[in-house]
């Protein structure tokens, strides 16, 4: 008589195996690896229309400007946007496949796709990783109930403010909304006070830099403007410095010959990875 194999499933909730691993692989001695994030100032507010994002574009690898013109502003949907601070293939990963799921959501139901929906999606994938996932989003957009802006934290945690920065400047951003904000801004007023607290993070902080792009919401219409403005405009040299040959003078020179046994030539090219 064959035998019955029974499938046994693991229990419900949260798993914490893996984080009593780490903390003996620890304690033996072993270096756990450490993240790399990027450091930023995004930010956003509420005005009379609508929703205005700003975010700067410099993605940094510990002490090294990694990429000049990153795109911080990423798709969630026509009517949404949210801006990514943390480590970039995070923040490009997780809004992507919140994108995803409400893309399918829009499909299946036939309607427009809510903030809160977004924020729903983002906060509970988020949990479920306990902060493992350094993504920090300034989540906004407009619906058919309104205007919404959302700070979403990486473990999950959420605010609903009129006005929100996030990233390594956001306090130098924070500064000039609360000292300049006020309720049902025009579209230009808004963006100007946008790009005026992304330049404050920009040179107040090492992390942040470039330019600075802008996303406006409205109930009509989605308008991407990358960049709105460049900051950190490379400056042009005044002169140019040109040396004739024996300005520096030689002291001494040494000659010596190289036997060479043998020589390899290989025919074959690799593709330089970009």
């Amino acid at each position: 008589m064959a035998g019955v194999a029974l499938t046994e499933y693991p229990p419900a909730g949260f798993s914490f195996d893996l984080c009593s691993r780490n903390k003996l692989l620890e304690k033996n001695g072993m270096q756990l690896p450490k993240s790399v994030k990027t450091g930023t100032t995004i930010a956003g507010i509420l005005y009379k229309d609508g929703v205005v994002l700003g975010a700067d574009t410099r993605a940094t690898e510990g002490t090294v400007v990694a990429d000049k013109n990153c795109s911080k502003i990423h798709y969630i949907a026509p009517n949404i946007y949210c801006c990514g601070a943390g480590t970039a293939a995070d923040t490009e990963n997780v809004t992507e496949l919140i994108s995803s799921n409400l893309e399918l959501h829009r499909l299946s139901t036939g309607r427009k796709s809510r903030v809160s929906t977004a924020c729903r999606m983002l906060k509970q994938h988020l949990f479920q990783y306990q902060g493992d996932i350094s993504a920090a989003l300034v989540l906004g957009g407009v619906d058919t109930t309104g205007s919404y802006l959302y700070t979403v934290y990486p473990h999950g945690s959420t605010d609903k403010l009129p006005y929100v920065t996030m990233g390594s400047g956001s306090l130098a951003a924070m500064a000039v909304f609360e000292s300049r904000y006020k309720p049902n801004m025009e579209v230009d007023e808004a963006k100007q006070l946008v790009r005026d607290a992304i330049v404050a993070g920009i040179f107040n902080d090492l992390g942040s830099g470039s330019n600075v792009d802008l996303c406006v919401i409205t109930s009509r219409r989605t308008q991407h403007i990358r960049p709105y403005e460049i900051a950190n405009e490379k400056g042009k040299r005044s002169q140019e410095y040109k040396y004739e040959k024996g300005t520096t003078a030689v002291l001494d020179t040494k000659v010596r010959k190289f036997v060479v046994t043998s020589e390899t030539v290989s025919s074959s090219t690799e593709a330089m990875e970009t």
